[in-house]
Protein backbone atom coordinates (compact mmCIF):
# COMPACT_ATOMS: atom_id res chain seq x y z
CA UNK A 1 0.00 0.00 0.00
CA UNK A 2 1.03 3.62 -0.23
CA UNK A 3 1.17 6.01 1.59
CA UNK A 4 -1.29 8.86 1.55
CA UNK A 5 1.41 11.34 2.42
CA UNK A 6 4.20 10.15 -0.41
CA UNK A 7 0.64 10.57 -2.66
CA UNK A 8 0.29 13.85 -1.78
CA UNK A 9 3.83 15.27 -1.96
CA UNK A 10 4.36 13.58 -5.22
CA UNK A 11 1.46 15.24 -6.70
CA UNK A 12 2.82 18.76 -5.28
CA UNK A 13 5.68 17.79 -6.76
CA UNK A 14 3.98 17.77 -10.34
CA UNK A 15 1.86 20.61 -9.59
CA UNK A 16 4.69 22.68 -8.04
CA UNK A 17 7.09 22.23 -12.03
CA UNK A 18 4.17 23.43 -13.40
CA UNK A 19 3.56 26.19 -10.75
CA UNK A 20 7.02 27.18 -11.73
CA UNK A 21 5.84 26.75 -15.67
CA UNK A 22 3.59 29.27 -14.67
CA UNK A 23 5.91 31.43 -13.61
CA UNK A 24 8.19 31.25 -16.26
CA UNK A 25 5.60 32.70 -18.10
CA UNK A 26 4.40 35.48 -15.71
CA UNK A 27 7.92 36.74 -15.84
CA UNK A 28 8.43 36.46 -19.99
CA UNK A 29 10.80 33.29 -20.16
CA UNK A 30 8.89 31.06 -21.82
CA UNK A 31 6.76 33.22 -24.18
CA UNK A 32 3.49 32.72 -26.25
CA UNK A 33 5.53 32.93 -29.34
CA UNK A 34 7.37 29.93 -28.07
CA UNK A 35 4.69 27.37 -27.15
CA UNK A 36 4.26 26.19 -30.99
CA UNK A 37 8.21 25.10 -30.61
CA UNK A 38 8.56 23.98 -27.12
CA UNK A 39 5.41 21.75 -28.38
CA UNK A 40 6.61 20.60 -32.12
CA UNK A 41 10.12 19.73 -29.74
CA UNK A 42 8.57 17.20 -27.08
CA UNK A 43 5.78 15.58 -29.75
CA UNK A 44 8.29 14.92 -32.18
CA UNK A 45 11.64 14.17 -30.28
CA UNK A 46 11.40 13.96 -26.56
CA UNK A 47 7.92 11.77 -26.21
CA UNK A 48 9.13 9.54 -29.23
CA UNK A 49 12.34 9.07 -27.04
CA UNK A 50 10.63 8.13 -23.69
CA UNK A 51 8.40 5.97 -25.33
CA UNK A 52 10.77 4.10 -27.13
CA UNK A 53 13.25 3.91 -24.02
CA UNK A 54 10.00 2.61 -21.22
CA UNK A 55 8.88 0.40 -24.10
CA UNK A 56 12.08 -1.16 -25.40
CA UNK A 57 13.73 -1.53 -22.17
CA UNK A 58 10.68 -2.45 -20.22
CA UNK A 59 9.21 -5.64 -19.27
CA UNK A 60 8.31 -8.00 -22.26
CA UNK A 61 4.37 -8.37 -23.23
CA UNK A 62 3.19 -11.78 -21.92
CA UNK A 63 1.71 -12.26 -25.43
CA UNK A 64 1.36 -10.37 -28.54
CA UNK A 65 -2.15 -9.56 -27.89
CA UNK A 66 -1.73 -8.47 -24.47
CA UNK A 67 -0.34 -5.46 -26.22
CA UNK A 68 -3.51 -4.44 -27.60
CA UNK A 69 -5.30 -4.95 -23.98
CA UNK A 70 -4.46 -0.84 -22.65
CA UNK A 71 -5.24 0.63 -25.82
CA UNK A 72 -8.35 -1.34 -25.92
CA UNK A 73 -9.82 0.02 -22.86
CA UNK A 74 -8.44 3.46 -23.56
CA UNK A 75 -10.69 3.94 -26.44
CA UNK A 76 -13.44 2.52 -24.88
CA UNK A 77 -12.93 4.82 -21.09
CA UNK A 78 -12.46 7.75 -23.21
CA UNK A 79 -15.38 7.25 -25.65
CA UNK A 80 -17.72 6.59 -22.77
CA UNK A 81 -16.66 9.69 -21.25
CA UNK A 82 -17.22 11.85 -24.07
CA UNK A 83 -21.06 10.36 -24.48
CA UNK A 84 -21.07 10.67 -20.61
CA UNK A 85 -19.97 14.32 -20.59
CA UNK A 86 -22.06 15.20 -24.18
CA UNK A 87 -25.10 13.86 -22.72
CA UNK A 88 -25.50 15.26 -19.79
CA UNK A 89 -24.44 18.71 -21.84
CA UNK A 90 -27.58 18.20 -24.17
CA UNK A 91 -30.04 17.32 -21.76
CA UNK A 92 -29.17 19.42 -18.61
CA UNK A 93 -27.01 22.25 -20.44
CA UNK A 94 -29.85 24.51 -20.82
CA UNK A 95 -29.96 24.71 -17.00
CA UNK A 96 -26.36 25.40 -15.77
CA UNK A 97 -25.75 28.05 -18.55
CA UNK A 98 -24.81 25.87 -21.61
CA UNK A 99 -27.47 27.39 -23.72
CA UNK A 100 -25.72 27.38 -27.25
CA UNK A 101 -24.51 24.18 -28.70
CA UNK A 102 -21.18 25.86 -29.38
CA UNK A 103 -20.97 25.70 -25.04
CA UNK A 104 -22.41 22.46 -25.30
CA UNK A 105 -20.02 20.75 -27.08
CA UNK A 106 -17.35 22.32 -25.50
CA UNK A 107 -17.95 20.72 -22.57
CA UNK A 108 -18.44 17.66 -23.58
CA UNK A 109 -15.41 17.45 -25.35
CA UNK A 110 -13.65 19.17 -22.27
CA UNK A 111 -15.18 16.91 -19.93
CA UNK A 112 -15.09 14.01 -21.42
CA UNK A 113 -11.30 13.18 -21.21
CA UNK A 114 -8.67 13.64 -18.77
CA UNK A 115 -4.99 14.38 -18.68
CA UNK A 116 -3.77 10.98 -19.68
CA UNK A 117 0.59 12.30 -20.17
CA UNK A 118 2.38 14.86 -18.15
CA UNK A 119 -0.16 14.07 -14.92
CA UNK A 120 -0.48 10.44 -14.74
CA UNK A 121 2.96 9.46 -15.89
CA UNK A 122 5.32 10.96 -13.71
CA UNK A 123 2.97 9.55 -10.88
CA UNK A 124 3.63 6.17 -12.49
CA UNK A 125 7.00 6.27 -12.83
CA UNK A 126 7.46 6.95 -8.96
CA UNK A 127 4.19 4.79 -7.46
CA UNK A 128 3.55 2.34 -10.35
CA UNK A 129 7.05 0.95 -12.41
CA UNK A 130 5.35 -1.78 -14.09
CA UNK A 131 2.36 0.24 -14.71
CA UNK A 132 4.58 2.87 -16.65
CA UNK A 133 4.39 0.85 -20.52
CA UNK A 134 0.96 -0.05 -20.36
CA UNK A 135 -0.30 3.58 -19.26
CA UNK A 136 1.66 4.68 -22.68
CA UNK A 137 -0.19 2.01 -24.38
CA UNK A 138 -3.61 3.39 -23.15
CA UNK A 139 -3.05 6.36 -24.65
CA UNK A 140 -2.54 5.36 -27.72
CA UNK A 141 -6.16 4.36 -27.41
CA UNK A 142 -7.03 7.15 -25.45
CA UNK A 143 -5.25 9.63 -28.74
CA UNK A 144 -7.67 7.79 -30.90
CA UNK A 145 -10.77 8.35 -29.12
CA UNK A 146 -10.22 12.10 -28.81
CA UNK A 147 -9.06 12.35 -32.91
CA UNK A 148 -12.35 10.38 -33.76
CA UNK A 149 -15.10 10.46 -31.40
CA UNK A 150 -14.04 13.50 -29.28
CA UNK A 151 -13.45 15.25 -33.25
CA UNK A 152 -16.85 14.11 -34.08
CA UNK A 153 -18.42 15.75 -31.26
CA UNK A 154 -16.48 19.41 -31.52
CA UNK A 155 -16.88 19.48 -35.01
CA UNK A 156 -20.49 18.63 -35.09
CA UNK A 157 -19.37 15.04 -37.17
CA UNK A 158 -17.99 16.56 -39.93
CA UNK A 159 -14.54 16.25 -38.76
CA UNK A 160 -11.58 13.90 -39.92
CA UNK A 161 -8.70 14.97 -37.83
CA UNK A 162 -8.56 11.76 -36.36
CA UNK A 163 -5.77 10.53 -39.22
CA UNK A 164 -3.41 12.97 -37.79
CA UNK A 165 -2.63 10.58 -34.99
CA UNK A 166 -1.89 7.91 -36.71
CA UNK A 167 1.23 9.73 -38.34
CA UNK A 168 1.99 11.44 -35.31
CA UNK A 169 5.72 10.35 -34.43
CA UNK A 170 4.26 9.40 -30.81
CA UNK A 171 2.37 7.33 -32.34
CA UNK A 172 4.67 5.66 -34.85
CA UNK A 173 7.19 4.96 -31.88
CA UNK A 174 5.31 3.51 -30.01
CA UNK A 175 3.62 1.16 -33.10
CA UNK A 176 7.54 0.61 -33.91
CA UNK A 177 8.60 -0.27 -30.00
CA UNK A 178 6.14 -2.51 -29.64
CA UNK A 179 6.77 -4.43 -33.15
CA UNK A 180 10.40 -4.45 -32.39
CA UNK A 181 9.45 -6.17 -28.70
CA UNK A 182 7.23 -8.69 -29.94
CA UNK A 183 9.59 -9.68 -33.40
CA UNK A 184 13.12 -9.31 -31.44
CA UNK A 185 11.79 -10.52 -27.75
CA UNK A 186 14.17 -9.87 -24.76
CA UNK A 187 17.32 -7.83 -26.13
CA UNK A 188 20.08 -6.06 -25.16
CA UNK A 189 19.88 -2.69 -26.70
CA UNK A 190 23.19 -0.66 -28.04
CA UNK A 191 24.59 1.18 -25.31
CA UNK A 192 24.57 4.45 -27.17
CA UNK A 193 21.01 4.38 -28.52
CA UNK A 194 20.12 3.75 -24.91
CA UNK A 195 21.97 7.03 -23.70
CA UNK A 196 20.14 8.52 -26.53
CA UNK A 197 16.83 7.46 -25.82
CA UNK A 198 16.85 7.96 -21.83
CA UNK A 199 18.73 11.34 -21.91
CA UNK A 200 15.76 12.92 -24.52
CA UNK A 201 13.13 10.81 -22.98
CA UNK A 202 13.83 11.99 -19.57
CA UNK A 203 13.58 15.84 -20.61
CA UNK A 204 10.02 15.16 -22.45
CA UNK A 205 8.12 14.86 -19.25
CA UNK A 206 9.88 17.88 -17.15
CA UNK A 207 9.36 20.39 -19.92
CA UNK A 208 5.77 19.58 -20.89
CA UNK A 209 4.80 20.47 -17.42
CA UNK A 210 6.58 23.19 -17.45
CA UNK A 211 4.76 24.17 -21.11
CA UNK A 212 1.34 22.91 -19.12
CA UNK A 213 1.99 25.66 -16.37
CA UNK A 214 2.47 28.24 -18.46
CA UNK A 215 -0.40 27.50 -20.18
CA UNK A 216 -2.72 27.25 -17.14
CA UNK A 217 -1.51 30.67 -16.25
CA UNK A 218 -3.34 32.06 -19.27
CA UNK A 219 -6.00 30.22 -18.49
CA UNK A 220 -6.23 31.87 -14.31
CA UNK A 221 -5.37 35.54 -16.18
CA UNK A 222 -8.48 34.98 -17.65
CA UNK A 223 -11.13 35.64 -15.02
CA UNK A 224 -14.00 34.30 -17.33
CA UNK A 225 -13.95 31.14 -15.88
CA UNK A 226 -15.02 32.71 -12.45
CA UNK A 227 -18.42 34.15 -14.01
CA UNK A 228 -20.68 31.08 -13.38
CA UNK A 229 -19.70 27.84 -10.87
CA UNK A 230 -22.68 25.70 -11.88
CA UNK A 231 -20.78 24.41 -14.86
CA UNK A 232 -17.25 24.17 -13.31
CA UNK A 233 -19.24 22.22 -10.53
CA UNK A 234 -20.74 20.73 -12.69
CA UNK A 235 -17.54 19.58 -14.71
CA UNK A 236 -15.87 18.07 -11.42
CA UNK A 237 -18.56 16.26 -10.99
CA UNK A 238 -18.42 14.39 -14.39
CA UNK A 239 -15.34 14.15 -14.64
CA UNK A 240 -13.79 13.84 -10.89
CA UNK A 241 -16.40 12.02 -9.05
CA UNK A 242 -19.46 10.03 -11.72
CA UNK A 243 -16.56 9.06 -14.52
CA UNK A 244 -13.68 7.49 -11.89
CA UNK A 245 -16.37 5.77 -10.27
CA UNK A 246 -17.41 4.09 -13.40
CA UNK A 247 -13.74 3.32 -14.59
CA UNK A 248 -13.11 1.69 -11.32
CA UNK A 249 -16.16 -0.31 -10.99
CA UNK A 250 -15.46 -1.45 -14.62
CA UNK A 251 -11.69 -2.39 -13.22
CA UNK A 252 -13.28 -4.17 -10.57
CA UNK A 253 -15.57 -6.33 -12.49
CA UNK A 254 -13.51 -7.55 -15.48
CA UNK A 255 -10.44 -7.84 -13.10
CA UNK A 256 -7.62 -6.94 -15.87
CA UNK A 257 -4.66 -7.46 -14.04
CA UNK A 258 -2.19 -4.98 -11.73
CA UNK A 259 -0.82 -2.99 -14.01
CA UNK A 260 -3.72 -2.18 -16.10
CA UNK A 261 -5.61 -1.72 -12.52
CA UNK A 262 -3.23 0.72 -12.05
CA UNK A 263 -3.62 2.56 -15.29
CA UNK A 264 -7.17 2.73 -14.44
CA UNK A 265 -6.66 4.06 -10.85
CA UNK A 266 -3.94 6.56 -12.19
CA UNK A 267 -6.71 7.57 -15.08
CA UNK A 268 -9.63 8.04 -12.72
CA UNK A 269 -7.43 10.24 -10.47
CA UNK A 270 -6.77 12.74 -13.13
CA UNK A 271 -8.39 16.12 -13.82
CA UNK A 272 -9.47 17.42 -17.65
CA UNK A 273 -6.94 16.90 -20.29
CA UNK A 274 -5.45 20.74 -21.54
CA UNK A 275 -5.07 19.97 -24.91
CA UNK A 276 -8.80 19.71 -25.93
CA UNK A 277 -8.83 23.49 -25.68
CA UNK A 278 -6.74 23.79 -28.98
CA UNK A 279 -9.82 21.85 -30.58
CA UNK A 280 -12.24 23.96 -29.40
CA UNK A 281 -10.32 27.08 -30.77
CA UNK A 282 -9.69 25.16 -33.91
CA UNK A 283 -13.46 24.59 -34.70
CA UNK A 284 -14.67 27.83 -33.05
CA UNK A 285 -16.63 26.44 -30.32
CA UNK A 286 -16.83 28.59 -26.55
CA UNK A 287 -13.50 28.66 -24.99
CA UNK A 288 -14.75 30.37 -21.77
CA UNK A 289 -16.79 26.94 -21.24
CA UNK A 290 -13.25 25.12 -22.07
CA UNK A 291 -11.36 27.37 -19.81
CA UNK A 292 -13.60 27.14 -17.06
CA UNK A 293 -13.50 23.20 -17.28
CA UNK A 294 -10.06 23.29 -17.22
CA UNK A 295 -9.60 25.09 -14.47
CA UNK A 296 -12.05 24.06 -12.08
CA UNK A 297 -10.98 20.65 -12.21
CA UNK A 298 -7.01 21.21 -12.22
CA UNK A 299 -7.38 23.31 -8.78
CA UNK A 300 -10.04 20.53 -7.71
CA UNK A 301 -7.35 17.84 -8.57
CA UNK A 302 -5.10 19.12 -6.11
CA UNK A 303 -6.92 17.58 -3.56
CA UNK A 304 -9.26 14.42 -5.58
CA UNK A 305 -5.84 13.34 -7.51
CA UNK A 306 -4.93 12.00 -3.93
CA UNK A 307 -7.74 11.08 -2.91
CA UNK A 308 -8.95 8.47 -6.31
CA UNK A 309 -5.17 7.07 -5.97
CA UNK A 310 -5.98 5.99 -2.38
CA UNK A 311 -9.60 4.87 -2.73
CA UNK A 312 -7.88 2.72 -5.91
CA UNK A 313 -5.55 0.86 -3.76
CA UNK A 314 -8.01 0.14 -1.38
CA UNK A 315 -10.09 -1.08 -3.28
CA UNK A 316 -8.03 -3.26 -5.65
CA UNK A 317 -6.05 -4.13 -3.31
CA UNK A 318 -8.17 -7.23 -2.18
CA UNK A 319 -8.61 -8.83 -6.02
Amino acid sequence: MIEIWSIVTSILGVFLVMFIGAICRRCGWITREADHAFANLITNALLPAYFFSRILGGPDFESSGSAWQAPAMGFCMTSLGFGVAFLVAKRFGPHLGLQSDSQQRAFGLCVGICNYGYLPLPLAESFYPDAVVPLILHNVGVELALWSVGVGIISGGKGNTWQQVCSSPPFVAVLIACALKILLGPFQMPEMMTFVFNTLGTCAIPLGLLLSGAIMMDFLSDTSWMKSFAIPLCAVLIRQLLLPSVMIAIGLLFSFGNPVNEVIVLQAAMPAAVFPIVLVRMYDRDTTVAIQVIVSTSLVGAVLIPAWILVGELLFANL
